[in-house]
């Protein structure tokens, strides 16, 4: 018998190899191999970021002297303010930026603080691609594509020094508790993130549902109320001092906010921007967006939102744990993400920081999405080009709107199966 051919092997073997390539790329389940080498590439970068780019002063210091003003006694916060204006965030900010005041010298030792972030940066990086690998969702080639479409949450990070990025970081670890069951434990730290920016509100109507279908209703409330006793706690000093201050600056829903600074609504003339009624129309569709997208998209894969809320509810005490491990990753994380979504989609206006409100959760509701893996990683640039026009023009904020639409389209329309229910149904 003849030996085999050499060259067939060496095409076999080669075959294997770009399979193998193929499916580290590609397959879900190896998401964590891609993180693993990003994650030190990213510090890197942060750090050449940190040396070769010069520092941008925007709030640094305004944030330094409402720091300063609260060291020295002030509680009334209708008197904390700083160069660029009042406080307009809840105590934990304050807080957490007199740690920052105390570690960086009194906010001088600036290029301290931005190590500081970029180690943030890192470690919210971390929490998200757990995210990811837990929804098997996200392939590991777009991870590189999310780092390479990150150039404006860099700046957010190391070059601002901004709260947002602080407020989602708890927020993320809070997703991460919630995935694990963790559910009293992840509500504190979600009412920690809304201490420090109260945007983190618009995942809220997501949560109490989610709550409600894993916990029941006494366990959902029970839940709600420790997030409120820890707003309670931590703005206490204010609360009992000057109340109504506190309240009416910290989570100040009526605030009006500066044209120029505009990303999404550069496209309306100033004097339309700023009119009640486009605020009102926008709040009545971004309720109604809401309300159909929980009505026929949230927890699909347990008859849909009324058929899992009377469930829930109806449910005796002893199920219930079996009914909250029946929650996959995705009955959690979409909801989540696409309420803040469409919170995003209908904002009265989107300052260039609030990208990283969403940046992060893009890859999870593209990938989500009926839409072609090209599309996604097209309208993923389209987006990070948007928030990179400076200032905003009119094609960039009819843009933006345009690839929401987008994003939205590919989410109504979306029939995928949850990949965790799979695996589920595998170990069984």
């Amino acid at each position: 018998m003849a030996p085999p051919k050499r060259h067939g092997s060496r095409t076999t073997g080669g075959n294997k190899w770009l399979e193998w390539l193929i499916d580290l790329a590609t397959n879900p389940s190896k998401l964590w191999i891609a993180a693993l080498l990003l994650l030190p590439a990213e510090l890197l970068v942060c750090i050449l970021i940190i040396w070769k780019v010069p520092y941008t002063e925007i709030d640094w210091s305004t944030y330094m002297q409402q720091v300063e003003c609260f060291l020295n006694g002030t509680l009334d916060y209708s008197n904390i303010s700083g160069d660029t204006g009042p406080i307009v965030y809840p105590a934990g900010h304050l807080y957490l930026y007199t740690l920052l005041h105390r570690v960086t010298d009194h906010g001088t030792a600036i290029r301290l603080g931005q190590y500081i972030f970029a180690g943030l940066y890192v470690t919210t990086l971390l929490l998200v691609f757990r995210i990811y690998q837990k929804s098997r969702v996200i392939p590991p080639y777009a991870l590189f594509f999310v780092c390479c479409t990150s150039y404006r949450i860099h700046s957010i990070f190391v070059l601002r020094l901004f709260n947002d990025p602080l407020a989602m970081l708890l927020f993320f670890v809070a997703v991460n508790l919630w995935l694990s069951k963790q559910w009293t434990i992840g509500c504190i730290f979600y009412s920690l993130a809304v201490s420090v920016k109260m945007n983190v509100l618009l995942f809220a109507p997501a949560l109490f549902f989610i709550l409600l279908i894993a916990e029941g209703p006494t366990k959902a409330f029970f839940n709600i109320a420790i997030c409120g006793i820890v707003q309670l706690v931590i703005g206490g000093p204010f609360l009992l001092s000057h109340p109504i201050q506190y309240i009416s600056r910290s989570f100040n829903l009526g605030r009006v906010f500066l044209y120029e600074w505009t990303v999404n609504w550069r496209l309306l003339p100033e004097d339309i921007f700023l009119d009640r009624r486009l605020h009102l129309a926008l709040l009545a569709a971004h309720l109604v967006v809401l309300a159909l997208f929980a009505y026929f998209k949230w927890f699909k894969s347990h008859g849909g939102i009324v058929q899992a809320t009377v469930s829930a509810v109806t449910t005796k005490k002893s199920k219930r744990a079996a009914q909250s491990r029946s929650l996959s990753p995705n009955d959690i994380l979409f909801p989540l993400f696409t309420a803040n979504f469409i919170g995003m989609m209908f904002s009265r206006s989107l300052h260039y920081q609030f990208y990283s409100w969403y940046f992060h959760s893009l890859p999870y509701l593209l990938w989500s999405s009926k839409l072609h893996p090209i599309i996604n990683m097209v309208v993923m640039i389209g987006i990070e080009l948007c928030w990179n026009t400076y200032p905003s023009t009119v094609i960039s904020s009819a843009a933006l709107h345009l690839l929401h639409i987008v994003i939205a389209v590919g989410l109504i329309g979306s029939q995928r199966n949850d990949p965790t229910d799979a695996t589920k149904a595998k170990r069984s």
